[in-house]
């Protein structure tokens, strides 16, 4: 494998500018503008950052909730499309690998949401699209589950790079197949999650999973959290007591950036919005592989073995006919048995 040079990593905690796609997009470019000022060459921003997680599938009841579903559906994007535009434009312009995550439109449905998470180089190119394979809980509520052509780890000149989406990042096989790809750089996005239950500590989980992940595979994991913010609540809970109360709960959101021995390299945010910055040096990951890489000698894979089925899944397959070897006659059109349009590709007897 290539040996890649020490890089600064960016995992933004911040809340987006509810259901307004534009005025987020803008947003993340001024992130990504800041966290290059700060010698940062990746940025990671949290799932669905475009243009926010639907919070009433948990303080509503799926009717209630419809009208809501529509005003998403308006302000997700199309991939690619003007707002993926600008993005590129943006981590082009700041020289930084960005991961974002963003409310995708289905292509041939308006009934169809994923909760994607994008890949942009340092280049600015669209060099990946991961769905989110099964939406959790409440979510199947709005997003159509993914397929396994997303489930990708991206060469980069950081290097290589795979992401998954919250509780994506609790399926071990999803986890797997990414290290197994080569994967040294993970991207872990969440939302702030203040509606779980009342024993969950959304904290707590993140860290969990994430220290999990670093020190199992020798990697490096990135977290970054969505905020929720005041407008988000007001928005979401109006003027009812209990869904205020519910979506104002703390130690809901958690950003830090874990090393591959599974420890976090620098303070954390917790609920705050804001900005944490770690050096990432991949060299690091060799020493522990050597101990313990369960993609590698410490496996036993005449015993163990994952398939990855990576074929698009579509709603439509269309298989096409040849065209017929024999010319048509026009319609209309009488064709006796000696116009050789009717004679040819065919053989006659002599009797």
């Amino acid at each position: 494998m290539k040996i890649y040079p020490p890089f600064i990593a960016a995992a933004v905690q911040a809340a987006p500018v509810y259901l307004e796609a534009d005025a987020t997009v803008e947003l993340a470019c001024r992130l990504i503008a800041e966290a290059a000022h700060n010698q940062a060459r990746l940025v990671a921003f949290p799932e669905v950052f475009v243009a926010g997680y639907p919070y009433w599938n948990w303080t509503m009841n799926p009717v209630e909730g419809s009208a809501w579903y529509e005003r998403l559906y308006v302000s997700a994007i199309d991939v690619p499309g003007p707002q993926t535009e600008r993005l590129c434009a943006a981590a082009r312009q700041a020289n930084c690998v960005v991961v974002i995550g963003v409310n995708e439109r289905g292509a041939h449905s308006y009934g169809t949401l994923y909760n994607t998470v994008l890949m942009i180089s340092a280049q600015g190119h669209l060099i990946g699209r991961h769905r989110k394979l099964v939406p959790t809980w409440a979510e199947k509520l709005t997003w159509t589950g993914g397929d396994g052509s997303s489930l990708t780890v991206h060469e980069t000149e950081l290097g290589p790079i795979g992401a998954l989406a919250c509780g994506e990042n609790t399926n071990t096989l999803a986890r797997f197949s990414l290290l197994a790809q080569g994967e040294l750089i993970h991207i872990a996005n969440y939302i702030a999650l203040p509606v779980a239950p009342d024993d969950y500590d959304m904290v707590e989980a993140i860290k969990l999973r994430a220290a999990a992940h670093a020190f199992e595979g020798k990697v490096f994991n990135i977290v970054s959290c969505s905020a929720i913010s005041e407008p988000i609540i007001t928005a979401v809970a109006g003027d009812d007591p209990k869904a205020r109360a519910m979506l104002e709960r703390k130690n809901s959101a958690f950003s830090g950036i874990f090393g591959p021995d599974g420890r976090l390299l620098t303070e954390p945010l917790i609920d705050r919005e804001g900005i944490v910055y770690a050096q990432i040096d991949l060299s690091k990951c060799i020493q522990p592989k050597q101990m313990h890489d369960i993609v590698g000698h410490y496996n036993r894979f005449d015993i163990f073995s994952l398939s990855l089925n990576k074929r698009p899944l579509e709603a439509l397959n269309i298989i096409t006919q040849e065209p017929l070897a024999c010319p048509r006659v026009p319609l209309g059109t009488e064709a006796s048995p000696n116009d050789e349009r009717f004679t040819a590709g065919a053989s006659r007897h002599e009797g």
